[in-house]
């Protein structure tokens, strides 16, 4: 039932001053921003590490597959933003609902109680998910770039295990820091980084295709379809920030246009590094391609140039955690044990996941899909429900069900994936 009377027209009172989940990535001027600057914030909330796992993904999906699925999943993602952009402005204008400035706050004008909770759960899982994420791609490569050739062992653990233990007690000490204002910048230094790698790993990927030109599969089989579809999804993944960056355009009339050709550009960059990092090593693709390019100096340098940028992005990220679990456990206040406590947790499950790209298809199929495309619909229709033509409503309700569908069978299948063993 949509809380419009009585909770959510004073906003004021029940949508309380505090920090939510979208405040504390970055901070943001006042001033509103122009369209390239728009174009540059979108882009930003949405590329992460996710790309590095692509190429892995079209080995096992196939390459026609594999692009096909990363152009869908981007079109769907442009059109759940949207339909959360459009459900915001419905509250906005009709019920005066001016303190709409996250998904949390959106799901508790909608549902009440219930929707913040179910946005905060899926915030807190998400998130997380990501962090486990850097910590996997941190502590692999670093064993793989120091311990190419060296011994399985080193004071009694695996590689894997020193290097992300060795992470710990400094990202205890990044993670106390109750303000991140001034580590805002280090998010831009990490996605200047991302693309330089990106372009050197692409550019050595077409060198490595013209002189070996490995045997290719186009399709994958349909047993592939939802682990490639979670992975997919985990790298579109930055719903969570799209109400505070159309808040912030200038020109919010050509947001969606904006949004629509940042989404694009995005898809074509993700399926040309798929694409590409398949075509180069075929079926010895490795789960993070830049371990396939072997200890070369520059090899060295992306690499290491990526653990740097995950390293210092991770606190950024673990952030709206931090407030969700704060505001839930502790009044809002800080509190430095259930931040560190919440560090232990991220840090042991990278230690219980072996592969890279397994864990984003787990996370991207089962928290992301909900984020991404269940939700979204969800509180359209639910909002929109007496305007909504039969074909609108059908349209929702398909997206809904097929975003349950999507995230039981990925989850299922990319558990299955983890278990299983390697040879």
């Amino acid at each position: 039932m949509v809380v419009f009377d009585k909770e959510a027209s004073s906003s004021s009172q029940t949508l309380p001053p505090f920090p939510r989940e979208d405040t504390p990535l970055l901070a943001r001027p006042r001033k509103l921003s122009s369209q390239g600057k728009t174009f540059a914030n979108v882009f930003i909330a949405i590329v992460g590490s996710g790309v590095l796992g692509l190429p892995y993904t079209f080995k096992k999906t196939g390459w026609v597959f594999g692009s096909l699925m990363v152009f869908s999943v981007a079109f769907f993602t442009y059109h759940c933003m949207m339909l959360l952009i459009h459900t915001r402005r419905k509250l906005d204008s009709v019920h005066g609902l001016s303190k709409i400035a996250s998904f949390g706050d959106l799901g508790f004008a909608v549902c009440g109680p219930i929707g913040r909770l179910s946005v905060d759960i899926m915030i807190v899982l998400a998130q997380a998910g990501f962090c486990v994420s850097y910590l996997i791609f941190i502590s692999n490569t670093l064993a793989f770039v120091i311990n190419y050739s060296g011994p399985d062992r080193i004071l009694g653990l695996a590689p894997k295990s020193l290097y992300l233990w060795a992470c710990f007690p400094f990202q205890l000490g990044l993670n106390s820091i109750p303000t991140l204002t001034h580590l805002a910048p280090l998010s831009i230094f990490a996605d200047v980084v991302d693309l330089g790698a990106m372009g050197v790993v692409m550019v050595e990927d077409v060198m490595i295709f013209l002189q070996n030109r490995p045997a290719l599969q186009a399709f994958g089989g349909f047993s592939v379809f939802f682990y490639g579809l979670g992975v997919a999804v985990y790298a579109f993944e930055g719903i969570g920030m799209i109400l505070p960056l159309e808040s912030e355009a200038k020109d919010k009339d050509k947001f969606g246009r904006v949004l629509a050709s940042c989404m694009a550009f995005i898809a074509l960059l993700y399926g040309s590094f798929g694409v590409l990092g398949y075509f180069a090593f075929g079926e010895d693709t490795k789960d993070i391609i830049t371990t396939n390019f072997g200890q070369g100096l520059v090899s060295t340098l992306v690499q290491m140039g990526l653990c740097i940028n995950l390293f210092f992005t991770l606190p950024l990220m673990m952030n709206p955690v931090f407030e969700v679990v704060e505001r839930r456990f502790n009044d809002s206040t800080y509190c430095l044990w259930l931040r560190w406590v919440m560090v232990f947790v991220v840090s042991l499950v990278a230690l219980l996941v072996p592969n890279f790209a397994d864990f984003l298809s787990l996370v991207g199929s089962s928290v992301c899909v909900a984020l991404g495309f269940v939700l979204p619909a969800l509180f359209h229709l639910m909002v929109f429900k007496e305007e909504l033509s039969w074909h609108g409503m059908l349209l929702d309700g398909a997206i809904v069900v097929l975003g349950v569908v999507i995230g039981v069978s990925g989850t299922w299948s990319s558990i299955a994936e983890i278990l299983a063993p390697k040879a």
